[in-house]
């Protein structure tokens, strides 16, 4: 890729990464259903008349999102609302790249290769070493919670994998909006239940206190979680996927949780322990040999052909 892709795949990253900030900072002042039924709101308007839908039926977008969207983000946001150090989130969500080779191996029968074993069990053998040997600070509810947005998000990579649309492990797509479009348009499952769990959850006035009198910190966590990471973010990424080998754009992903982990340190003073970083390392470590950054030159992409 010439530099200047090279840089935007970087700018993506740093967006993707910071992006744990914001939502930690947006839950302070905004329940966590009440601010995932927001974001949607803010991609859905006015992205929604302006991408073309999916080419796939309305109801298996819908799916998609109730995974990729709804489970993923209602988990994440719950977790760091419960004290999920955001640095960690974006480290522990990398798990849903293992996940996925996991569950299309049951799902789609797709048989991982000896490399992807190896790095489900690295990944693995990351997450155990992460979740006994986190702080004190990060709760295991946190914790599980985070692992089950992974998992979430490997569900909805397995459904969108079996509708062809796109892959979003080996970044395969029809089309150059595929992703982008399935972004945007499977949010549409996500406000509705979001509000009505806020109200169930936390009661008409505070939803509606929260709703009429906005901080600006909670405004600007919405737009830049809807506004630069939903849409910018994919935007730039999928212009990227259409003109270039997965290959060469998958590989900036890992620099996701590097970038969550330092702004995380920088801003929040949020070092991860000894456990923490080893564990960390493993699980990025298996995440790479999984996806088949670390294959040999020359050899097939893991997962080619299945």
């Amino acid at each position: 890729m010439p530099l200047r892709h090279s840089l935007l795949a970087v700018l993506v990253m740093v967006i993707w990464g910071t992006n744990f900030l914001a939502i930690d900072l947006g839950v302070d002042d905004v329940p966590p259903a009440l601010f995932v039924a927001v974001r949607f709101v803010v991609v859905l308007v006015p992205a929604i008349f302006l991408v073309p839908r999916p080419a796939a039926a309305m109801k298996d977008v819908l799916v998609v999102g109730l995974f990729l969207s709804l489970g993923q983000f209602a988990l994440m946001y719950t977790a760091i609302w419960l004290d999920m150090p955001p640095g960690l989130a974006s480290l522990v969500l990398q798990a849903q790249v293992v996940l996925t080779v996991l569950f299309a191996s049951v799902a789609l029968r797709e048989r991982p290769t000896t490399p992807q074993l190896v790095g489900v069990v690295l990944g693995a053998v990351g997450l155990v070493v992460v979740g006994l040997g986190r702080s004190a600070a990060t709760p295991a509810v946190a914790f599980l919670l985070t692992l089950a947005a992974a998992a979430s998000w490997a569900t909805g990579n397995v459904i969108v994998r079996r509708l062809g649309s796109v892959d979003q492990t080996t970044g395969a797509r029809q089309g150059p909006l595929a992703g982008l479009s399935m972004t945007v348009w499977s949010g549409l499952v996500v406000p509705v239940p979001m509000l009505a769990l806020a109200v169930l959850l936390d009661g008409p006035a505070a939803v509606g206190h929260a709703l009429t009198h906005p901080t600006w910190t909670a405004v600007l966590s919405t737009l830049y979680t809807a506004w630069l990471a939903s849409l910018v973010g994919y935007g730039v990424w999928n212009t990227l996927l259409a003109r270039y080998r997965a290959s060469a754009v998958a590989p900036f992903t890992m620099l996701v949780p590097v970038v969550g982990m330092t702004a995380a340190w920088i801003a929040f003073g949020e070092v991860p322990n000894a456990a923490e970083a080893g564990g960390g390392l493993l699980l990025l470590l298996g995440v790479a040999i999984t996806s088949g950054l670390l294959r040999r030159p020359g050899s097939p992409r893991y997962g080619s052909g299945t």
